[in-house]
Order: structure tokens, then C-alpha cells, then sequence
């Protein structure tokens, strides 16, 4: 759901969006969440990645502020980085970009908010749905059910399984 009215990019910034918002060309967008299937399963998932964090050297975060674009903010449920980023605003893509689903999801949103992770360089892009416990690898215009996820450089396997 978005706000009424556009406001800037540095209007945007300096607000406090409780939960955190999206931006989207001049609008606040709402991100759905709040259910407990969504809160745990989005723990999960950072848990997953801050206890092999040394052996990976990955940075797990849970709703890390991205600029995707110059007019483009977008808050992933969970982020995977290779290194410790600099600032508070994520500049540069993370190695991954999590996206748990919520009920009140729109394919169409979901979509979009996909292809700007993939549009601002994120490698690997999942969303993972908590109540059929189905997960997808989003590539281009493609997501693919998958039962684990992997990557490389490094080299994870993340079972689907393994976060439920």
C-alpha cells in the first residue's frame, strides 16, 4: 500500500517508517509482514546465515535499507553480504536478497520488487513462502521451485528443510 502523496528522496531518509518502508519513485510503499509464520521463518533464515557467517564470510541482515536505484529504496527481508558494508545504506548488492511471503502479497509487487534486486546486480534473489513452505531461485524474468538453494563463490547449499 502506498502513501498519499510523493515526497524526496531526502524526505524519505530523514522519516522514520515504523515497520520500515519501501520507495518507489517519490512513493512510500508498505511491505507486508508482521505475521508469526513471516517473523519466524525470516529469523530462520538470518539464523541460518549468522551461524555459518565465519565459515561462508557472510553478513546476514534482517531488513537492511538498499538504494536500488537514484529513486528506488528497497528493504528485503533478509540481505546476505560478502563483506561488512560500509554506512548505514546499503550502496552496492548483496550477495543475496531473501523475500518471505506474506498473505497479502501481490505476484505483481512481488515481481517488481524482484526485478530491481536483480536490476541493481544481486546475484541470487529467493523468496520462500512460509505457509506451503515452497521456495523459488528468481532469475530475469524466471523463478524456479527449487528444494535448496546454492550459490557460488562461495559455495552454500541451504536446504529448504533446513530453515523450518
Amino acid at each position: 500500500m502506498a502513501t498519499g502523496s510523493l515526497v524526496s528522496v531526502g524526505e524519505y531518509l530523514s522519516t522514520s517508517y515504523r515497520p520500515d518502508c519501501d520507495y518507489v519513485d517519490g512513493v512510500v510503499l508498505e511491505r507486508n509482514l508482521g505475521e508469526k509464520s513471516h517473523a519466524r521463518l525470516q529469523a530462520a533464515i538470518w539464523r541460518y546465515f549468522d551461524q555459518r557467517r565465519q565459515q561462508w564470510s557472510v553478513w546476514p541482515f534482517i531488513e537492511l535499507l538498499m538504494q536500488v536505484s537514484a529513486t528506488r529504496f528497497r528493504v528485503p527481508d533478509v540481505s546476505v553480504i560478502l563483506a561488512d558494508p560500509p554506512g548505514e545504506v546499503l550502496t552496492e548488492p548483496p550477495f543475496i536478497c531473501v523475500e518471505v511471503l506474506s498473505p497479502e502479497d501481490r505476484l505483481s509487487e512481488m515481481r517488481q520488487r524482484v526485478q530491481d534486486y536483480l536490476d541493481f546486480g544481486v546475484p541470487y534473489v529467493w523468496i520462500i513462502d512460509p505457509v506451503t513452505r515452497e521456495a523459488w531461485r528468481c532469475t530475469g524474468t524466471d523463478m524456479h521451485l527449487v528444494s535448496e538453494f546454492r550459490t557460488e563463490n562461495p559455495d552454500m547449499v541451504v536446504p529448504i528443510s533446513d530453515l523450518f
